[in-house]
């Protein structure tokens, strides 16, 4: 990922932040510029990804490569990154936009590369950096959107190689969206008590990306678990109401305790 670490050294880097939060918390181990080799074998691309240790957001590196639900979160913590550099885009936020297109590349995906590889994922960083490079230099909202369509759709190949698991997949779906519901909330939080716009961001495309993993196998998911899918209901509904859309707002006044209890019910409801 030669280009990717080029470009994050231009100050592209990591979204801005309040705090070291929980739900959205940088790896100190993203330093690390190491590549391994082309044809690392499976076991040693799990020992090379626990190396790297915790990922974007509190994602254990190590269990993605045997954790379909951990997997599936680090892809759709990118998707909510895109989502959100998308919208904030068509809204005029240039400089949110460009640094949510790069945030991923040096918080995720540069640590999932030796995994990406030994699960024959085609490594897709530069879509990324390219969208960002295309924000800053002014490319039109229809030119940006259709980036994010490309690299949303890269994701989704991506998971298809997810590990093998005892769960089904419309119960892998199902947690995964329940984790991006509960960094939704968490987010709202963290962006009242510090006031900035960053975090609402993050938030707003977790909520996003969620959402759409929930809708678009709603029908399977509520037949496999109807009490997992009516928390999924309820806490996209009360997060709805905090992430109106992906600008600025003038206040956060959503019903926070709500939007946790109903994110954390979600969790729980689909965490088997």
């Amino acid at each position: 990922m030669g280009l990717g670490l080029a470009m994050i050294s231009t100050g592209l880097g990591a979204c801005g932040k309040a705090e070291a939060p929980a739900a959205d918390a940088p790896a100190a181990a993203t330093e690390q510029t190491a590549e391994a080799p082309a044809d690392v074998a499976f076991e040693e691309a799990v020992e090379a990804v626990a190396a790297g240790g915790e990922g974007e957001g509190g994602i254990s590196l190590a269990q993605a490569a045997t954790d379909p639900v951990i997997y599936g979160s680090a892809l759709a913590v990118t998707e909510a990154h895109i989502i959100a550099a998308r919208d904030a885009y068509a809204l005029g936020e240039t400089d949110a936009a460009a640094e949510m297109f790069a945030h991923p590349v040096s918080e995720v995906l540069i640590e999932l590369e030796d995994l990406f590889n030994a699960r024959g994922v085609t490594l897709f960083d530069g879509l990324l950096l390219e969208a960002s490079q295309a924000a800053m230099s002014g490319e039109s909202a229809e030119q940006i959107s259709a980036r994010a369509d490309a690299i949303i759709a890269a994701l989704r190949a991506a998971a298809t190689k997810a590990p093998e698991s005892s769960r089904s997949p419309v119960s892998v779906r199902a947690a995964v969206a329940a984790d991006q519901a509960d960094r939704a909330a968490t987010m709202y939080r963290i962006a009242r008590e510090a006031g900035t716009y960053e975090p609402y961001l993050d938030g707003y495309g977790f909520h996003k990306a969620g959402l759409a993993l929930f809708q678009e196998q709603e029908a399977e998911i509520a037949a496999a678990n109807p009490a997992g899918a009516a928390a999924l209901t309820e806490a996209f509904a009360e997060l709805a109401k905090a992430y109106p859309d992906a600008g600025r707002q003038a206040e956060l006044n959503a019903d926070l305790s709500a939007m946790t209890v109903s994110a954390s019910n979600a969790v729980l409801a689909n965490s088997h």
